[in-house]
This record gives structure tokens, sequence and C-alpha cells, in this order.
């Protein structure tokens, strides 16, 4: 006599799911090993560091239309005395001024450029990490770029070169430092408005009440808050007839 296909199947072993066409439950399905948690966050923090690495470089541009639009402070020599031509203007006030509106736009510029390149994935919280470090990183960066490519600090060898009676400029500076948050919250202003207004949108689930598929006679799958709750056949014809 021949062994049957399940002789060699161990006794205290759970039964084989029956081929039906539905899908095991989830405790039955092989996943796969999710990644770690070095390779979940090496792709967020190339974004981060890209997103970082661009604020820097529009800095290098914000630093030098900075030294070229701001007021200069105009200063002349009084024999011995370096006095301001001007003692009531409001030059000092203009240049903080001209930073915060430059630090705005690049603020704008940057985060609509982070927002275009990672739309398709959906952003993340490193374009966001990645706009608030470079924003801050690219505005400390034009300040003292800008201040390098201004005149000069050294006001009495300034004062020795144009001698008695010359005028030259003061050193380009800020006489507000939170002037250097302009950049970061313009950043996060607008990234939270693209998002807003043109992120990515996700799917509606389907209702776990769905439609049976026309021509299906086999046993259901209602999914419930855990995702499955166990196949649920059609009553058969003797039963309807009871009912």
């Amino acid at each position: 006599m021949n062994p049957g296909p399940d002789a060699d199947r161990d006794p205290f072993a759970p039964p084989p799911a029956p081929d039906n066409g539905m899908l095991p439950p989830p405790g039955l399905v092989a996943q796969s090993p999710r990644p770690s948690l070095g390779r979940r966050l090496l792709p967020e923090l190339r974004i981060g560091a890209a997103v970082v690495l661009a604020c820097v470089v529009v800095g290098l541009v914000a630093a030098g239309l900075w030294a070229w639009l701001a007021p200069k402070v105009p200063l002349v020599v009084d024999g011995d005395r370096i006095l301001y031509l001007d003692p009531e203007g409001e030059q000092r006030a203009g240049a903080d001024a001209v930073f915060v509106l430059i630090g705005l736009g690049a603020g704008i510029l940057t985060a609509l450029g982070a927002f275009l390149a990672t739309r398709r994935r959906g952003g993340g919280i490193a374009v966001a990490v990645g706009l608030a470090l470079g924003g801050l990183l690219g505005s400390v960066g034009a300040w003292r770029i800008g201040q390098w490519l201004g005149p000069s600090d050294n006001l009495i060898a300034e004062a020795r070169r144009v001698g008695p009676g010359g005028h030259f400029s003061a050193n380009l500076d800020l006489g507000a430092l939170g002037a250097l948050v302009a950049w970061p919250m313009g950043a996060m202003v607008a990234l939270l408005a693209l998002s807003a207004a043109f992120g990515k949108r996700e799917e509606d689930p389907p209702p776990y009440w769905g439609a049976v598929p026309q021509g299906y006679t086999g046993p259901e799958v209602y999914p419930g808050p855990e995702g499955y709750a166990g196949p649920q056949a059609h009553p058969g014809p003797e039963e309807r007839g009871q009912g």
C-alpha cells in the first residue's frame, strides 16, 4: 500500500491554508525584513545635506547683494577726529532692512527649490530641517562675507588714507542680529504654504464594506481595523431557503 501524500507531514503541524484565491492572514504572510535604521536614515541625511549646501551657495550670492545694495554710512575726517557726515542719517537701519529683504527672498527661493526637488517623494522632515539649518548658516555667511566685501573696518587707516577733510564710508554691519533669522523663518513659512497648496496627497483607503466583484461566489474577506477579520462564506442555497 503506497503512503498518502500526507504521510511525511508532521501530525502536530497546523493544516495548510486552503488555496481558494484569498490572501492569507497577515500573520501567515512572509514579510521581508525591515531595513536597518542607518539605511533608512541615509537618504534623509543626503537630502538634508544637499539642502544645506544649496543654502550656503545662495548665501554667497546674498552676501554680494547686501554689500552692493546696502546704504553706506558716510564719515568725514575733521582734524584728529572722525565724524558722521550725516549724524541723523538712517543708513544703519537701511542696511538691516536690506539684509532682511534679501534673507526673505533667499528663504522663499530655497524653499521653492527644495519643494520642487522633493515633491515626488513627498518632502520629509529632512527638507524642513535642512532649510532651517541651511538658512541660518547661509544668513550668517552672508553677514560675515558681506562685511568682508564692504568698506574696511579699520577707520584709522581709512582716515589717514583720505587725509583731513576727506570722506569715506564706515564698515558694513548689522545693528540688530535678529535679522539673521529672517532667512530660515521665510523658508519655513514658504515651505508650509507650498506643502499645503501643492503638496503630495495620499489617496483615501477604500471602505471595508467594499462591493463584492461581479461573479465572485467564494468566501469574502472583510478587513477590519487590524486589516483582516477572517473569511466569511456566502450562505448556501439551503441556508437562504431556510431564512
